[in-house]
């Protein structure tokens, strides 16, 4: 698929997957002949993977070596370091999600507080 067809798959931007490429992190698997970047259904799940750490605060590098350790896995399954390194990967998201949950309590809290006045 085009890029276009992937921003508005993935709701990312074009200057965002434009981005994503520039730095490797998400790279398209071929261009056309006129240079135009074309995307597979692995690579829309890749990027869906990249979206879904956003709202955890990860930085483009974690997101990067989550990548690395996922093409690590799919080469190598039973590779201890790369399981070690996606069971740290797994912890560290369930404390973060568990962060993000303890700021919507206090949203909600806060809310109900201006709804009583």
């Amino acid at each position: 698929m085009h890029i276009g067809e992937l921003a508005e798959r993935t709701g990312m931007s074009l200057r965002t997957l434009r981005h994503y490429d520039e730095i490797g992190l998400v790279t398209p698997s071929d261009r056309t002949e006129g240079g135009f970047r074309l995307y597979t259904d692995e690579d829309e799940s890749r990027l869906l993977l990249i979206r879904r750490m956003k709202p955890l605060g990860y930085s483009l590098d974690q997101m990067a070596e989550l990548l690395t350790v996922i093409d690590g896995l799919a080469a190598e399954p039973h590779d201890e370091e790369l399981r070690e390194r996606l069971a740290g990967i797994r912890t560290e998201a369930l404390e973060r999600r568990d962060r993000l949950r303890g700021q919507l309590e206090a949203a909600d809290e806060f809310i109900g507080l201006l709804n009583r006045r």
